[in-house]
């Protein structure tokens, strides 16, 4: 598997704990909708700890923290609110986590719809996008990540087996090769040799699918509701 290759013209790497990767989501599943087309959409798990520390809180204070500076902690705030506000646009709740996610599960789900039941990624990503933001799912947990592929429409056995087995495989291989192909966050889409960070690509992604047809966008948050 090559991180960055793919036989659909836009491959695009999610995280379900990233409220960017969360925010992403509609406009994304829109441009693929529009134009028609198929993408190839994967899980790009991030090790957050590793750059911005780790926290637990509970009841909205903080009863854990460790590594995260007061700069930190307010490039937090700020992201989260920035995201929020694009979240609430699109008619979503955006709550703020009460701990880091191991999001391993819920992310080989993604891999998991898009490789086997490819029709149903816009409900898998509805069914848990949306209620782990508003606090109410626990990812963590194989048997609601499976009440998520249900909810989908998608049959969930086998899905113990892909985790232990090739599909674990697949996310290990994406998250060992992701910063030698120039990953470094989500969402991530990758359109031929170019390789874009930010939903604020989407309108220069979608002009270059659609032929380069007139002037080149500039960078913009284009939202589709």
């Amino acid at each position: 598997m090559d991180v960055l290759k793919s036989d659909s013209p836009l491959i695009v790497y999610l995280d379900v704990k990233s409220p960017y990767a969360f925010i992403s989501v509609k406009p994304t599943l829109a441009l693929e909708r529009d134009l028609g087309l198929t993408f190839d959409w994967r899980p790009y798990t991030l090790d957050i700890p590793s750059y911005l520390g780790s926290a637990r809180k509970e009841k909205g204070a903080v009863v854990e923290s460790s590594g995260r500076s007061p700069e930190i902690w307010n490039a937090i705030r700020y992201a989260y609110r920035d995201a929020r506000r694009y979240a609430e646009i699109q008619g979503y709740m955006l709550k703020g986590t009460e701990k880091i996610w191991d999001s391993n599960i819920a992310n080989m789900g993604i891999l998991f719809v898009n490789l086997y039941f490819r029709d149903r990624i816009p409900a898998y990503l509805e069914a848990i996008y949306p209620p782990f933001w508003r606090r109410e799912l626990d990812i963590e947990d194989i048997e609601v990540v499976k009440c998520c592929l249900e909810e989908a429409g998608i049959e969930s056995t086998g899905f113990d087996d892909f985790i232990s087995g090739e599909g674990k495989k697949m996310h290990d291989h994406i998250l060992s090769h992701r910063f030698d192909a120039g990953m470094y966050g989500v969402p991530t889409y990758v359109l031929g040799e170019d390789v874009f960070f930010g939903r604020e690509h989407l309108s220069y992604i979608r002009w270059v699918l659609t032929g380069k047809q007139g002037t080149p966008p500039d960078v913009c948050n284009e939202v589709t509701v």
